[in-house]
């Protein structure tokens, strides 16, 4: 049996059907329905198109292409939908980002024509949490970030971007809009830090946030702090903060080389569910 398939651009009345792909996986698909429920589809609005895959006249996939290229409950046949697509419209993108099965397919089609990436991160687990553990011990001095102390919780940002992606978030428009998306994160109290002395000690934020998930990042450590437990309480005090006033589930994602990491996250109540692929422009 033939099945008919199509690929559009999503518009403003397609809402409610790109919302019931997207929350059928809540955790994986945490970072673009958060945009999608605040933005809708609008592209100005939500920062670049969305594109849908039908099959017999169902909305069965999507793909975000924005500053990202996210596939979205993507199977083989979407996502060859989704890289023809992309290949003709060319490469707009700073990176490709999603679960790592239909990540890699979708960087296996488009590579011949916009290779080499940066850097590939073929293996990132998704780690999640429904409450914390009990042998770590919350971090008290870990606390929201008040608008005030933007200008000193901004190097820390800027350090842990430069260190994670490897260029500065500052390259460009001179860090206009990281540091629009850092006030933002503060502003909606979702950053968070431990300052002694006016110096950040560690800070994470709560980026992604929907009704059923939210996804922490941006974890960091000053490298002299480095050793002495303190991603491990820090991360505890967010995680409590997450789980009290964001939502019941707490996700994120680490890479795969970063065993420390790993081993802090899973300490303090992260089990991993799957895995992330990131393609860096």
């Amino acid at each position: 049996m033939l099945t008919h398939t199509t690929t559009r651009v999503l518009e403003p009345s397609d809402l409610g059907a790109a919302l019931a792909v997207l929350e059928s996986e809540p955790v994986a698909n945490a970072f673009v329905t958060s945009r999608v429920q605040i933005a809708g589809l609008d592209p100005w609005r939500l920062g670049g198109e969305m594109w849908g895959w039908y099959a017999d006249g169902r909305l069965r996939s999507l793909c975000y292409s924005g500053a990202n290229l996210v596939p979205i409950c993507a199977g083989p046949e979407a996502v060859r939908a989704f890289a023809d697509r992309a290949r003709r419209a060319g490469r707009r993108c700073s990176s490709i980002v999603g679960p790592a099965e239909p990540t890699a397919e979708l960087w296996r089609l488009l590579e011949p024509g916009w290779g080499p990436a940066r850097d590939v991160r073929a293996n990132q687990p998704l780690m999640v949490t429904e409450s914390p553990s009990a042998d770590v011990e919350p971090d008290p001095l870990v606390r929201r970030v008040r608008k005030d102390e933007m200008d000193v919780l901004m190097p820390a940002c800027v350090d842990m971007f430069t260190e994670e992606v490897g260029v500065s978030p500052l390259a460009g428009d001179g860090g206009l809009l990281y540091q629009a998306r850092v006030a933002e994160l503060i502003g909606a109290g979702r950053s968070f830090a431990r300052i002694d002395d006016g110096k950040v000690v560690f800070k994470a934020e709560i980026g992604a946030t929907t009704p059923q998930v939210c996804q922490i990042q941006g974890v960091w450590v000053a490298p002299e702090y480095r050793g002495r437990g303190l991603s491990e309480t820090g991360m505890a005090a967010v995680l409590r903060y997450a789980l009290a006033d964001v939502a019941p589930v707490v996700s994120l994602y680490v890479n795969d080389y970063n065993t420390p990491a790993r081993k802090a996250y899973r300490r303090i109540g992260f089990r991993e569910t799957g895995a992330f692929m990131s393609v860096l422009f």
